[in-house]
């Protein structure tokens, strides 16, 4: 045994000691984060799809007005992961687009009418909170492995510039361009690797969190220890999976960032994604000053902390903030549990957003648990060894992860309680 901590966020790390979760065990704490683990999941298997269609089919184009109108070919897409051919099989559904996400897709919330009205009338899956995913991303890159070095080698210059000739063989006006200001498509084929890469890590995570959602439904999952641990689990099942970015021009596939590099689901996507998105993301637009040059924004990418464990949730809805979309792209989603649960608390149906937004922030504080359990079990010791010295260890690397949640911004402190909703 070691002395207890005297770390601020103390009661949180002898917890995850424990095996536990930073966010406290209680039935309402599971209902709520399953319940948000399935409504996220449905837009997701949406998003994991398109991220792809647009890295791999609609690539340079210069005027994408429909990559967001998915063609059945990637509707029809097996998940790698679910139905009967997955390796592993995660979820034991249907491998293709999940059954609520095609009946929204068809009658949205406005009724059976052509695809391209719902487009025009926003009445879609938002994959604008995707791209934005993505964008921070991009833009907060080197969290890990060696995705990024890459993306700057000269292998990966080549693999580009053959797709980017390619793509526009028949276009002479993109070829000058090319020509002119090379650097400005190899930085937008760097951005659409981005785009193969979160679709490829989202490709997993859609069946981890129906499959989640089905052990509860039959009562196979009972507490978030269970759940975190679930998380726990599939990150190591799937850590190997291939990151790549393959496209395709008129049948011909052309590797960008080929299988044969290495790049695995773990270190090249998973890790980067919760630094990126969780941790960092930017200011949000409409809440936050963009004036640097009061430090109203910090001078290094290591401050940025604009991410769901930080963000105010009370504010969604106004106007540009990214996680606003994903609250409204769930929305249609929610289990019956969690919408009777919703009209009991708060205002009922008028704040639904903010309460669903509450429970998103706890679920990715789960998510972030399990995270933080895995790197734990890759890099240090087992929670029950009995060295003292590997015990302390341990206590450091919780400590240092608890430190990021210091900042007066953090909600660790208020998902400790029932009452934040």
């Amino acid at each position: 045994m070691i002395s207890p901590s005297q770390h601020r966020w103390a009661d949180v790390i002898h917890r995850l000691e424990a095996g536990g979760s930073m966010l406290p065990d209680s039935p309402n704490n599971l209902k709520q984060i399953i319940g948000i683990y399935k409504a996220y999941a449905v837009p997701m298997d949406f998003y994991w799809r398109d991220l792809l269609y647009i890295a791999e089919q609609v690539f340079l184009n210069p005027l994408p007005a429909f990559k967001y109108l998915l063609p059945q070919e990637y509707l029809d897409r097996p998940n790698s992961y679910a139905g009967p051919a997955g390796s592993p099989r995660i979820w034991r559904g249907e491998a293709s687009a999940h059954p609520e996400l095609l009946a929204f897709m068809a009658k949205g919330e406005m009724g059976a009418m052509p695809r391209l009205l719902h487009h025009l009338w926003h009445d879609r899956i938002n994959m604008e909170f995707a791209e934005a995913c993505m964008q921070a991303m991009f833009w907060h890159q080197g969290m890990g492995g060696r995705f990024n070095d890459y993306l700057d080698s000269e292998p990966y210059r080549a693999n580009a510039d053959r797709a980017i000739k390619a793509y526009f063989r028949r276009n002479p006006l993109m070829l000058g361009l090319y020509k002119l200001w090379p650097e400005m498509m190899l930085e937008k084929v760097k951005q659409l690797s981005y785009y193969a890469n979160l679709g490829l890590f989202w490709e997993v995570m859609a069946p981890v969190f129906f499959e989640m959602s089905d052990l509860y439904d039959e009562g196979k999952l009972t507490s978030v220890p269970e759940a975190m641990d679930f998380l726990v689990n599939g990150i190591f099942a799937i850590a190997g999976r291939p990151i790549y970015h393959n496209v395709m021009i008129e049948g011909e596939c052309f590797e960008i960032v080929p299988k044969s590099e290495g790049f695995t689901w773990l270190y090249e996507a998973a890790l980067p994604y919760v630094e990126a998105v969780f941790y960092r993301t930017s200011p949000f637009r409409g809440t936050k000053s963009y004036n640097a040059q009061a430090n109203q924004v910090p001078d290094q990418q290591a401050d940025f902390h604009y991410g769901i464990l930080y963000a105010d949730l009370f504010p969604v809805g106004s106007a540009g903030i990214p996680p606003t979309l994903l609250m409204q792209d769930m929305v249609h989603f929610l289990p019956p549990y969690l919408k009777e649960d919703y009209s009991q608390h708060g205002r009922g149906e008028s704040d639904v957003l903010i309460q669903l937004g509450v429970s998103f922030q706890r679920s990715m504080y789960n998510v972030t648990s399990a995270v933080i359990q895995a790197l734990r079990a890759a890099l240090l010791y087992p929670l029950d060894d009995t060295n003292p010295d590997h015990l302390k260890a341990n206590r450091q690397f919780f400590e240092a992860q608890m430190d990021r949640f210091l900042r007066p911004e953090a909600r660790l402190g208020e998902i400790q309680t029932a009452h934040y909703r």
